[in-house]
């Protein structure tokens, strides 16, 4: 079943890699390059699964989380982290913001497709 996912990365190759990945698989795909743009889209449009960078400007991964999870329509809505940080601490921060899971760049196309699998119910 396709499912609305949004890709957030302030680079537009890694956001490029994710969608075509994605809908290889017949997913819709929103794109964004930031925490605040990533806001604004799922604001106006309903997502089934956002997938973020960590780093960016603007608006970093975990605070687009911590605000996303206020939001009423994306209490249960799965967050993954993509990112280069391998630092427990970030994951920490990530988890209490509310990710539901982290990948770590460089990553495979189907390391990606069974994360994405997981967390997005039928």
């Amino acid at each position: 079943m396709s499912k609305r996912i949004i890709t957030v990365d302030d680079a537009a190759t890694m956001r490029k890699m994710v969608g075509f990945t994605l809908k290889s698989t017949g997913h819709e795909v929103l794109e964004a390059a930031d925490g605040v743009q990533a806001l604004s889209t799922i604001k106006q449009q309903q997502v089934d699964l956002v997938i973020t960078d960590v780093n960016m400007p603007n608006m970093d991964g975990i605070e687009l989380t911590r605000q996303i999870r206020t939001l009423p329509n994306y209490q249960k809505t799965p967050i993954i982290l993509l990112t280069t940080e391998s630092d427990p601490g970030k994951k920490n921060q990530g988890r209490a913001a509310g990710a539901t899971g982290w990948i770590v760049k460089p990553f495979n196309q189907d390391q990606l497709l069974s994360i994405v699998s997981k967390v997005l119910p039928n």
